[in-house]
C-alpha cells in the first residue's frame, strides 16, 4: 500500500492555490474537464463567485476548455473535484492563464509546453480572455508558482 501513496504523490505534487479565485477557476476547470463545457456543477460554482456576471467568465472559460481540447497533442492529467491537491498540469494551466495578460510569450511557451504543440495562439488568447474576465469582476488571478 506505500507504493500506492508514494504513486498518488507523484501524480498531485502540488498543493491547491491559497487564492480563492484560482480556486474557483481550478474547480471550474475540472468540473468541465470530466463533464463537458456544459457542465451544470461548473456553471454553478461560477455564479455562487460572480453572482449576475457570471456569464462572461463562464463563456470564456468554456472557450478556453473547448480550445484546449482542440489543439492539445496529449491527454492532461486532471485530479478529481474535491482532491487537495493539483496536478502538474492543472498548475500549468492555472500559471498560464494567471499569466497570460501580463506575460503572454510566458503563458504561450508554457501552454505550448503542457499541451505537447509547437504553438496555440489561440488558446493563449482564450487565456487572456479568461484571466480578464477575472481581474475585470475583481477577482485577480496569480500564477500557481509554489505549491
Amino acid at each position: 500500500m506505500r507504493e500506492s501513496g508514494s504513486q498518488t504523490a507523484g501524480m498531485l505534487p502540488f498543493t491547491v492555490p491559497d487564492s480563492p479565485y484560482a480556486r474557483l477557476l481550478l474547480y471550474a476547470v475540472r468540473r468541465m474537464a470530466s463533464g463537458g463545457l456544459n457542465d451544470a456543477f461548473a456553471a454553478q460554482a461560477l455564479i455562487g463567485g460572480f453572482g449576475v456576471n457570471f456569464r462572461r467568465p463562464l463563456i470564456l472559460l468554456r472557450a478556453f476548455m473547448g480550445e484546449s481540447a482542440r489543439v492539445a497533442g496529449r491527454r492532461l492529467m486532471v485530479a478529481p473535484c474535491c482532491c487537495g491537491r493539483m496536478t502538474a498540469d492543472e498548475r500549468d494551466l492555472l500559471s498560464s492563464v494567471a499569466l497570460a495578460q501580463d506575460h503572454p510569450e510566458i503563458a504561450h511557451d508554457a501552454l505550448a509546453e503542457t499541451l505537447g504543440v509547437k504553438s496555440c495562439l489561440g488558446l493563449l488568447t482564450s487565456a487572456q480572455a479568461v484571466a480578464a474576465s477575472f481581474s475585470d469582476l475583481g477577482m485577480p488571478l496569480t500564477p500557481a508558482l509554489e505549491g
